[in-house]
């Protein structure tokens, strides 16, 4: 490593997004160290990737691991500060909240939220809350979504996580103020990864005998357009190197096609009303009408 190399732990490369982000800072020159879970992932992205590329296995649930990798990164540093952490990995859940299986549930929190938590846990000194550390401070980039914001029906489990994330974010970069470390937020829209072709593989049969068996099955179509007018993953990796270069970069940035009728409106309208056009948009009619 080069004394002006800048460094990046990118968490969840094995595809989509998180690939796209560490390919954009390898292209601009960057030392990327990705997670993967598997192995076999680990080495189909280091041939993809290249030299400046270095798989770190963990999955973003298990303490140890964690750990175990950051320890790869610190003695990589020797000393230096790492310039940046993106918190990348995650999964959606889907599922009405009356029939929710609980366990389901813990295991979105526990990707979604708790594991940003520990990875940043382990690499916040390499960032500079370890003043003994030589070079600048490094900033934290927290992946969020659109459901961050704005929450769709069947999809509380993904869009508790995100507004968690999003809170955590909030706190966590008033919190390192003291450091120097920044915290921003991203928040896509539909982007054109496998997350959205995994949308056959969402089990509705367990709420076959629910009314919402035929909202669903709509929802399933709905995700699958949703991800073949989304946006390229290399648009989200280009917009990460931005800000991690930008000298004063926003505190929150949304990235998405049709931004204003999907972003924009839906966060100035009055509730009621976007209540009335997503019940609509779902086929669903409310009981009395």
């Amino acid at each position: 490593m080069t004394n002006r190399e800048k460094t990046a732990v990118v968490t969840g490369v094995s595809t989509g997004i998180g690939r796209a982000i560490a390919r954009s800072l390898i292209d601009a020159g960057w030392r990327v160290f990705g997670s993967v879970r598997k192995e076999k992932d680990a080495a189909e992205a280091s041939a993809d990737l290249g030299p400046r590329f270095t798989p770190l296995c963990f999955d973003v649930t298990d303490d140890a691991a964690i750990r175990r990798e950051a320890e790869k990164v610190d003695k990589a540093l020797a000393g230096k500060t790492l310039d940046a952490l993106i918190n990348n990995a995650g999964v959606a859940i889907a599922g009405p909240v009356g029939y929710l299986d609980i366990n389901d549930l813990k295991r979105q929190m526990d990707i979604n939220v708790y594991g940003p938590i520990r990875v940043t846990q382990a690499f916040l000194p390499m960032l500079g809350a370890d003043h003994s550390r030589a070079g600048s401070p490094g900033r934290i980039v927290n992946m969020s979504s659109v459901a961050g914001k704005i929450a769709s029906p069947f999809m509380s489990p993904y869009a508790m996580s995100k507004h968690a994330l999003e809170a955590l974010s909030e706190s966590l970069r008033r919190e390192l103020v003291r450091h120097g470390i920044d915290v921003v937020i991203v928040g896509p829209g539909a982007i054109r990864t496998p997350i959205w072709a995994k949308a056959d593989d969402l089990n509705i049969e367990r709420y076959r005998n629910t009314e919402y068996f035929d909202d669903l099955s709509r929802m399933k179509g709905m995700m699958q357009s949703f991800g073949d007018s989304g946006l390229e993953a290399e648009a989200v990796g280009k917009l990460i190197l931005q800000i991690l270069t930008a000298p004063r970069p926003k505190t929150r940035y949304a990235i998405l096609r049709n931004k204003f009728a999907l972003w924009t409106l839906p966060n100035i309208m009055p509730k009621r009303m976007v209540d009335r056009a997503v019940a609509k948009r779902f086929g669903m009619t409310p009981r009395g009408a």
